[in-house]
């Protein structure tokens, strides 16, 4: 389903619920608007899932546009090395070209009619060749130099082009991003109180108690009690804390806390640590939502995960059997 195909699903829908009566339209296609309240709570529930797979897209790619700026900084500052090496050789290269007889016949044949004796000779020939090969040995030194700084200029040039694409696609999907962000915002608070209940439990699941079991490291209690210490704070698009995060961003959050860096992407994160199933879950260990990964949370134990998990409502406290679960990775090390 499109973009602009959701919007017109969501928005009939939202109408319909708020007047309180049934949308009869043509028999429900890809571009028809749903019929039934059951199917406007869907069509904004996948809305929202959709929301936070976009998030975690853009995540991805300010990432990558960090590394190639970056990538590009690295090879700006080679290609100027490269080129002070070469330009510290211009003297001595200079120097070659203004006594051109050195090592060529012109010079043996001076040294021959200025030389006194047979010893003066081969003296003089043995400093011409000294400097013939001093010589061999700069310019050949100057020729890589060339090359190398020709190469690294090159490549600078290659970086900073690739970072340039890089930002314009993280542009275009945060303009993607925003447009149905605003989208959502509208057609969630057209509903009623209790369907947008509804909504965000079909998205992140219906929030529980917290009921933490024992971490089995110093390191995932620290992530867990970090995570569950946010539990109220808001859903934020990009948000890694301290007061607003989305999925990813809190997972990183509490990690960072017991000094374990993740990246902030859940599918980043899911490559991350070793495999898990889910009969051997353990309190810190990551589980990944939807295929392709789009969501993230944290097993606290006793079948809970504490996740940020859709705009508008605060990070909590939910069943790890969500719909939607994949995998788990556990990046403790133990």
């Amino acid at each position: 389903m499109t973009r602009s195909t959701m919007r017109r699903w969501t928005r009939a829908a939202a109408l319909a619920l708020t007047a309180g009566v049934a949308v009869t339209l043509a028999p429900v296609s890809a571009s028809a608007a749903p019929s039934t309240a059951d199917q406007a709570r869907q069509a904004v529930a996948d809305t929202g899932a959709q929301l936070e797979a976009i998030g975690e897209k853009v995540n991805e790619a300010t990432a990558t546009a960090q590394q190639q700026q970056a990538a590009a900084d690295a090879a700006a500052a080679v290609a100027a090395q490269a080129q002070a090496q070469l330009d510290a050789l211009e003297p001595q290269l200079r120097a070659i070209a203004q006594t051109g007889y050195v090592g060529t016949t012109r010079g043996r044949l001076a040294a021959f009619l200025t030389s006194g004796s047979a010893e003066d000779l081969i003296e003089q020939m043995t400093t011409l060749d000294q400097l013939a090969s001093h010589a061999d040995d700069v310019v050949a030194q100057a020729a890589a130099a060339r090359s190398a700084a020709e190469q690294a200029q090159a490549d600078a040039t290659a970086a900073a082009a690739a970072a340039t694409a890089a930002e314009a696609d993280l542009a275009t999907q945060q303009d993607q991003l925003q447009d149905q962000l605003t989208g959502y915002k509208a057609d969630f608070a057209r509903l009623s109180a209790v369907d947008q209940v509804r909504v965000q439990n079909v998205v992140s699941g219906p929030e529980v108690s917290a009921s933490p079991a024992p971490a089995p490291t110093a390191a995932a209690g620290v992530a867990v009690q970090t995570a569950l210490a946010q539990l109220g704070d808001m859903y934020g698009v990009g948000a890694s804390g301290p007061d607003r995060f989305d999925c990813s961003g809190l997972t990183m959050y509490a990690y960072a806390a017991a000094g374990i860096t993740l990246p902030h992407s859940s599918r980043a994160q899911a490559s991350m640590g070793v495999a898990v199933s889910r009969a051997d879950l353990q309190p810190g260990d990551l589980v990944f939502f939807y295929s392709p990964i789009s969501h993230v949370g944290m097993y606290i134990g006793n079948g809970q995960m504490v996740h940020a998990s859709v705009t508008g409502r605060p990070v909590a406290v939910t069943s790890v059997d969500k719909s939607g679960y994949v995998s788990a990775r556990r990046v403790t090390g133990n």
